[in-house]
């Protein structure tokens, strides 16, 4: 069987647990922070419509990869339930309604008032939970982090529906990031994750308490680091994958991603591989990684676990 067949499989493991964010098709759903606020504050009852609205570049920029506006949602919601919150409404009314009724697809146009794509699936998965993992979809770095439920995320970002910090580890992981970088399509270089093709693939190793010990470090130092700095991912890890950075901080980040690699390789059952990190030139520029060899090696399992996976014979499948 060929490499290209391999890859195609989707694993039925996967399936339901990563999501692209909604695509709301409507500048006039968007509101700044003040202006949100102050519609709350004129009608409690608002923020049953409005939400802090997410997307990729806040992700990367903000240290606290925070939402830095807000956005109108009034859900699948039929006309006469959205307009009993007439101040809302009067805004998309007057913003979104002339664009969307010139839209080609009749729904779009029939319900110009909801999102052109409202991800019901997305947010059906992560009810209950108060925090989970997004990515933006285009970014250098390619790496999730944790965000508080109850807002809107955009298209421009992938959500993993886990509040664990063992699939912090996991999707932060070289092993994660390889498999990503050999399944993905770029823009500019940059990592454009695509859940069905990337997430859905990737043959998922066992949940230890390695792996959340190492996450939650990772976690407390990354945060830590971005909130001294006042960085955000991008900035953060421009200086991750520069050689010449050797402040105690970064080379402590660089340090738990180490850590995090070595748990997820255990959790795959690989002691044998040597990791051999370093910096290591690839089609993202200089990045502190896996060595290629190892990179290599890592996808040639995956693959050989996926085959299996997807056919029934994990067990059989030895390193």
């Amino acid at each position: 069987m060929s490499e290209n067949e391999i890859f195609q499989h989707r694993l039925v493991s996967n399936a339901g647990q990563s999501f692209q964010g909604s695509i709301i098709l409507g500048k006039g759903f968007i509101l700044p922070p003040q202006q949100a606020e102050e519609l709350i504050h004129r009608d409690p009852r608002n923020r049953d419509v409005l939400f802090r609205y997410l997307n990729g570049e806040d992700l990367n920029s903000r240290p606290d990869c925070s939402a830095s506006r807000w956005v109108i949602n009034f859900h699948d919601w039929p006309e006469e339930q959205a307009r009993e919150y007439p101040d809302v409404f009067a805004i998309v009314e007057r913003h979104v309604k002339p664009e969307r009724l010139k839209n080609n697809r009749k729904v779009r146009r029939e319900r110009w008032w909801q999102f052109a794509e409202r991800a019901p699936r997305l947010y059906a998965s992560i009810a209950g939970l108060e925090r989970i993992l997004v990515v933006a979809r285009v970014s250098k770095t390619g790496l999730p982090v944790f965000v508080p439920t109850g807002q809107v995320t955009s298209e421009q970002t992938v959500v993993f529906a886990s509040d664990r910090l063992e699939d912090l580890t996991w999707l932060n992981s070289g092993i994660h990031y390889t498999w990503a970088i050999a399944r993905g399509s770029s823009l500019k270089g940059d990592l454009r994750y695509t859940p069905s093709d990337i997430y859905e693939t990737l043959p998922q190793p066992s949940r230890t308490t390695a792996m959340a010990t190492t996450g939650a470090e990772l976690d407390r130092i990354r945060r830590s680091i971005m909130s001294q700095r006042k960085v955000g991912l991008t900035r953060l890890y421009n200086l991750v994958h520069d050689p010449s950075v050797i402040d105690g901080d970064i080379q402590a980040l660089r340090a738990a991603h180490v850590e995090v690699d070595h748990a997820v390789v255990d959790a795959y059952s690989w002691q044998d591989l040597n990791l051999n990190h370093g910096f290591t030139t690839t089609r993202q520029g200089m990045r502190f990684s896996l060595s290629q060899v190892i990179q290599t090696e890592v996808i040639d399992r995956l693959l050989e676990l996926n085959y299996a996976q997807h056919t029934g014979k994990a067990d059989s499948v030895l390193f």
